[in-house]
C-alpha cells in the first residue's frame, strides 16, 4: 500500500481495510437493525461505554432503542451449539454520545466476536486480530492486555470486603499506588501482600520482558494453570510477529461483572484514549442466558477522527492528466495498472487547484503509456 498509515485516510478506508482483515481469518459479517427493544439495554447498562441511549415508542406500543451496541444484539439472536464456534465481524452506526462533542452521534464502528466453544487459539486469533487492527491504523500503537482472572485471584487471597475489593480495583486502574496502599493498611492487609499488589499495578511492557517477573510473582497465590496459559498466550504473539505492539498492562480492569479472563484495549498516537477495546465477556453471555464462551473487540472509528484532522503533506499519490483527443479506454488501462497496488490517483484535464500530490503523469495516448512530469 502507498498510504502513510500514520495519519488515517478517512473512517471508511480504515473501515475497508479492517473488514477485509477480518474476512481473510474466516468471520462472516453480521448485520442488524437500526434499533432493539430497550429493554435489553436496560438489563445491561453496565456494559455499555454509556448508559445514554436515545428511546422511541413503536407503533404497537413497545419502548425501542437506537442501537448503541452490536455485541449485546450478537448475543442476544444467536444460539449455542455444542462443540461449533461462531466468528462474526460488524460493520454497523450505533448512536452514543460522542467523546468529541458530548452530543448524541451516528457513529462508525467495526469489531468482531467469537462465540461458543472457545479455546486458546481462538484467544490468540482474536488478541493477532486486534494487534494487526491497531498497525491497520497507525504505525505508532499499542495493545494492553490484562487478565482479570489472575487479578481477582489476587484480591481473592486479600480477603478483604468486597467494598475493599471494589475500591482496590479502583485504584489499579488508575495506578494509584498512594490508595491502594492506604486501602490495603486499612484493611489490614500484609505486607507481602500490599507489596505484590503494588508490583503488578506497575508492571507494564513487553511480554518478552515482563512474562518472567509476572510468572515468579504470582505462582503460588493463583492458579497455576490460569498463570501458565496466560504466559503462552503472551509469548505466543511475540512468536507471531507482534510482540512490538503488545504490552502486559494488569491496570487495564473490566466489570468483573460480565467480564472474565483476558481483556485489553488499544491506543494510537494522537488519540488521548483508547481507540479499540475488548475481552472475554464469559459472564455476560450467561447473564444473558447463554452457556457458551465468548471474547471480541471494538474499534471506534469516530475517535479516529482526530487522526485525520492532523495536516497532510499530500492530497493523493498520484494525479494523471489527459487531454481530449486521448482514448478513454486507454486512460482506464494505464489507471488501473497504477492503481494495482493501493495507490489513489486522480485523473484530470488540468492540475486541479490547491491540491497536491506525490507524483504527477501525463498520459501519452499513443504508447498507452504514463510519462512522469514536473507540477
Amino acid at each position: 500500500m502507498s498510504y502513510d498509515k500514520s495519519v488515517l485516510c478517512g473512517n471508511e478506508s480504515a473501515a475497508f481495510r479492517l473488514r477485509g482483515l477480518y474476512r481473510r481469518f474466516g468471520y462472516t459479517q453480521y448485520k442488524m437493525n437500526k434499533f432493539e427493544e430497550y429493554d435489553l439495554y436496560v438489563r445491561n447498562k453496565d456494559f455499555l461505554i454509556s448508559d445514554h441511549v436515545i428511546t422511541f415508542t413503536d407503533t404497537n406500543g413497545r419502548l425501542l432503542a437506537l442501537k448503541p451496541d452490536v455485541t449485546l444484539s450478537i448475543i442476544k439472536n444467536g444460539k449455542d451449539t455444542p462443540g461449533a464456534v461462531q466468528k462474526v465481524y460488524y460493520h454497523e452506526n450505533v448512536y452514543r454520545i460522542s467523546d468529541r462533542t458530548g452530543a448524541f452521534q451516528e457513529i462508525m464502528q467495526v469489531g468482531l466476536e467469537c462465540i461458543g466453544a472457545v479455546d486458546d487459539y481462538c484467544v490468540l486469533e482474536v488478541l493477532s486480530l486486534a494487534a494487526r487492527s491497531l498497525t491497520a491504523i497507525s504505525d505508532r500503537a499499542v495493545l494492553d492486555i490484562s487478565h482479570l482472572g489472575l487479578l481477582s485471584a489476587v484480591l481473592d487471597s486479600l480477603l478483604v470486603p468486597s467494598a475493599t475489593r471494589a475500591a482496590l480495583l479502583a485504584a489499579i486502574g488508575e495506578k494509584n499506588l498512594h490508595e491502594l496502599t492506604a486501602l490495603c493498611a486499612a484493611a489490614d492487609v500484609t505486607a507481602q501482600k500490599t507489596a505484590l499488589l503494588r508490583e503488578l499495578c506497575t508492571l507494564q511492557g513487553a511480554p518478552d520482558a515482563v512474562m518472567p517477573r509476572l510468572v515468579a510473582l504470582l505462582t503460588g497465590t493463583v492458579p497455576a494453570e490460569m498463570l501458565a496459559s496466560f504466559s503462552r498466550l503472551m509469548m505466543a504473539l511475540v512468536t507471531a510477529g507482534l510482540g512490538h505492539i503488545v504490552r502486559v498492562d494488569f491496570s487495564v480492569v473490566g466489570d468483573m461483572g460480565y467480564y472474565n479472563g483476558i481483556v485489553f484495549k488499544g491506543f494510537v498516537e494522537g488519540v488521548p484514549t483508547g481507540v479499540l477495546s475488548g475481552g472475554q465477556y464469559d459472564k455476560l453471555m450467561q447473564k444473558m442466558g447463554r452457556s457458551s464462551s465468548a471474547i471480541g473487540f471494538a474499534v471506534y472509528l469516530d475517535l479516529l477522527e482526530r487522526l485525520s484532522a492532523e495536516p497532510r503533506s499530500y492530497d493523493g499519490d498520484a494525479l494523471v492528466l489527459y487531454g481530449a483527443e486521448d482514448d478513454p479506454a486507454v486512460l482506464a488501462a494505464a489507471l488501473e495498472q497504477l492503481t494495482a497496488d493501493g495507490t489513489t490517483v486522480l485523473a484530470a484535464r488540468t492540475l486541479p487547484a490547491g491540491l497536491r500530490f506525490r507524483r504527477c503523469y501525463r498520459l501519452n495516448g499513443k504508447e498507452g503509456t504514463l510519462d512522469e512530469i514536473d507540477a
